[in-house]
């Protein structure tokens, strides 16, 4: 959609913004007071319904949606799914109660996070949760007391270096580890289901998931031959959303891990999908402004363009400058010149893109308003609470 909306900017002057979304044709339409992020749940859903149409096996087998609630717990967007029968993976006691709250079916809520507090377990556990992740042997103990008969999926290493962000290291075990976790489970009264990894955030083609699969399945074959029936394989997010670099479109991204999943896997019982950034990322924008715009010299080539949000009020994943948000701004149009772009805070660590500056109008200046486009993963959750006085993210659903 291509409507010209004629307002005005932070000093009464008139301008004009060109919206390609609903989102963005609510944010050129409504004044924002500080950093809003406006989400489409229509959208939310339109994408959910596309990677379900893509994650079928070819025996008709479908693979169930659990989306990743940390990407944007919003209470509208959980809602909506609910209706639409997703599947939640929570992080926290916390998640857990948003989800619940919503309607959803304990059955479909797993603990996808391998580091709990025992406390936290009994009480998910006692509310019905029986799923849990898994990756060292000391939580397997604590699920084992805490949650007695549970099902456990163990998590491993994998690696891709092809994901723009790639997770490593942190969560789950080397391939030599997982036979015996699996073992373990089994030891101590506890189901072992399945296996877990994640194959990287913001992984941009179906293609980059062929070694990581390759690695996976080999884990996976030798379970069975060791006698486990495993019944899971949770292949976690991955799921990409654009930032300015071509992706596949969901369907036929889906479909595709789908086949490849089915090469080296065969028939497996239950697949289990993680997306949260897939999910909600393109159903979101930004409703930012320009607080000021300067030069370090008279000859230095680059502005320096500092918003009204930054590292600590959101834009947390500009980190290392792996995730590149695309602007819209109401000088489109005009000439562009390569800036830094900078938040507001007094933190020198608050720069989002230095080493590949980011090309904005020359005729950007304080006051005028920004979009930030794709920001629906990621933003409020990341958002702190209140560092340097300035107020955590906003966010509207429409």
């Amino acid at each position: 959609m291509n409507v010209d909306l004629a307002l005005r900017d932070g000093f009464g002057r008139p301008v004009t913004f060109a919206p390609v979304s609903r989102v963005e044709a609510h944010i050129a339409a409504h004044d924002f007071a500080h950093p809003t992020l406006v989400m489409d749940v229509d959208a939310v859903e339109r994408q959910y319904r596309a990677l379900s149409a893509g994650l079928v096996t070819a025996n008709g087998k479908q693979a169930h949606i659990h989306y990743a609630v940390k990407a944007n717990p919003h209470s509208a967007i959980i809602e909506r799914l609910v209706a639409l029968g997703s599947g939640f993976d929570v992080a926290s006691r916390g998640e857990i109660e948003i989800v619940l709250g919503q309607g959803a079916d304990v059955d479909h809520v797993s603990f996808g996070n391998t580091i709990k507090k025992a406390s936290d377990i009994r009480w998910a556990h006692g509310v019905g949760i029986t799923l849990f992740a898994v990756d060292a042997e000391e939580e397997m103990v604590k699920i084992a007391e805490n949650a007695p008969g549970a099902r456990v999926y163990v998590r491993v290493i994998v690696d891709n270096p092809e994901a723009d962000w790639p997770l490593s290291r942190k969560f789950g075990c080397a391939s030599d580890k997982a036979l015996n976790l699996l073992g373990m489970a089994r030891d101590l009264g506890l189901v072992p289901h399945g296996l877990s990894f994640h194959v990287g955030s913001q992984t941009r083609e179906a293609r980059m998931w062929t070694g990581t699969l390759d690695q996976v399945a080999a884990i996976w074959h030798r379970a069975q031959d060791a006698g486990f029936d495993l019944q899971l394989l949770n292949i976690g997010g991955g799921f990409p959303a654009f930032y300015g670099e071509e992706i596949q479109r969901p369907t036929a991204y889906a479909s595709a891990v789908i086949r490849l999943i089915e090469e080296r896997f065969g028939d497996v019982p239950h697949i289990m999908a993680e997306p949260g950034r897939g999910m909600v990322a393109e159903a979101g924008c930004i409703a930012a402004e320009v607080v000021l715009v300067s030069k370090k010299s008279e000859d230095d080539l680059h502005r320096w363009v500092y918003l009204d949000i930054g590292r600590f009020s959101g834009l947390a994943e500009t980190e290392g400058e792996a995730i590149r948000y695309q602007f819209a701004t109401p000088r489109d149009g005009d000439d562009t010149g390569p800036c830094v772009l900078a938040g507001p805070s007094c933190d020198s660590a608050d720069v989002l893109y230095e080493k590949r500056p980011i090309q904005l109008p020359l005729s950007l200046k304080a006051g005028d308003k920004i979009i930030i486009r794709n920001c629906g993963a990621y933003t409020t959750t990341y958002s702190s609470v209140c560092f340097n006085g300035f107020p955590p993210l906003d966010c509207v659903v429409i």
